[in-house]
C-alpha cells in the first residue's frame, strides 16, 4: 500500500490518474451528448428519454457519483501536479516565449476549477432541482417528467445559457489540449500517429462541444421553443 501510495504521490502517478480520470470524463461527455442531442427531437423523445434513464436509477447515480468523483479527482490531481512542476521550478524563465505550452495549457487548472463548479451548479439544476424547483416539478400531458421543457425554461436566463456556454467552450479547450498528454502518460503514445492524433483531437473535441451548445443558441434563437403554451 505504501508502494502505491508513493506512485500516486509522483509526477508519474499523477498524470496517470489525471490521464484516466480525463478519459472518463470524455467518454461519459460523449454519451451525454448524444441524450442531449434528443432535445432536437422534440418533446415526445426527451422526455422517452427522460423516462429511460429513470428506469436504472441505481446505475443512474453510480454515473452521476462517479463523475463527480472523476472531476474532483481530475481537479485535486491537476492542482497538486501544477505545485509540484512550480516547486520543482521556483525561478520563472526568463524569456517565456521558449516555454513550450499553449495557453489552454497554463490555465487548465483554473478552467478545471471553473468546469468544477459549473458540474455543481448543472447537477443541482437539471438533477436535483435545486435552482430552479418549479420547472423541475413539470409533467407532460402523458405524466413523464417534462424534461424538454425544463431544459428550455432554463436556458431562456441568458445568464445560465452564458454560463454554459462558457463553461463547454473551458471544458472542450481542456480536453482538446489533453488528449495526446494523456495518451503519453498511460503508454499509449505512438510516434506514427503522434501528428494524426494532435490534429484530430481538437477537431473532434470542438465538434462535441459544438453539439452541447446548439441546444442553449437553439433557445436563446426561438429554435427550440416551448410546448404546452408555457
Amino acid at each position: 500500500m505504501s508502494q502505491f501510495t508513493a506512485a500516486l504521490k509522483s509526477s508519474i502517478g499523477s498524470k496517470v490518474v489525471m490521464a484516466l480520470t480525463g478519459l472518463g470524463l470524455v467518454l461519459f461527455v460523449i454519451v451525454h451528448m448524444a441524450g442531449n442531442l434528443q432535445m432536437f427531437v422534440g418533446q415526445d423523445g426527451m422526455n422517452e428519454y427522460g423516462v429511460t434513464l429513470r428506469k436504472m436509477p441505481l446505475l443512474l447515480w453510480i454515473a452521476r457519483i462517479g463523475l463527480l468523483g472523476l472531476a474532483i479527482l481530475h481537479v485535486i490531481f491537476s492542482i497538486r501536479l501544477t505545485l509540484a512542476n512550480r516547486a520543482a521550478r521556483p525561478v520563472r524563465y526568463k524569456h517565456e516565449k521558449t516555454v513550450q505550452a499553449s495557453r489552454s495549457s497554463r490555465v487548465m487548472i483554473f478552467s478545471g476549477l471553473i468546469i468544477l463548479a459549473f458540474l455543481i451548479y448543472h447537477l443541482l439544476h437539471f438533477t436535483l432541482g435545486v435552482t430552479d424547483p418549479k420547472s423541475f416539478a413539470l409533467y407532460d400531458p402523458q405524466g413523464r417528467h417534462d424534461v424538454y421543457n425544463m431544459v428550455i425554461t432554463g436556458f431562456k436566463n441568458p445568464l445560465i445559457s452564458g454560463g454554459y456556454i462558457l463553461a463547454m467552450v473551458l471544458l472542450f479547450s481542456h480536453l482538446g489540449h489533453g488528449a495526446s498528454s494523456w495518451m503519453q502518460s498511460l503508454g499509449w503514445n505512438y510516434p506514427k500517429y503522434n501528428g494524426l492524433i494532435e490534429k484530430i483531437s481538437p477537431v473532434i473535441s470542438w465538434l462535441v462541444c459544438l453539439g452541447f451548445v446548439a441546444i442553449p443558441i437553439a433557445v436563446l434563437l426561438g429554435i427550440l421553443k416551448p410546448v404546452g403554451g408555457m
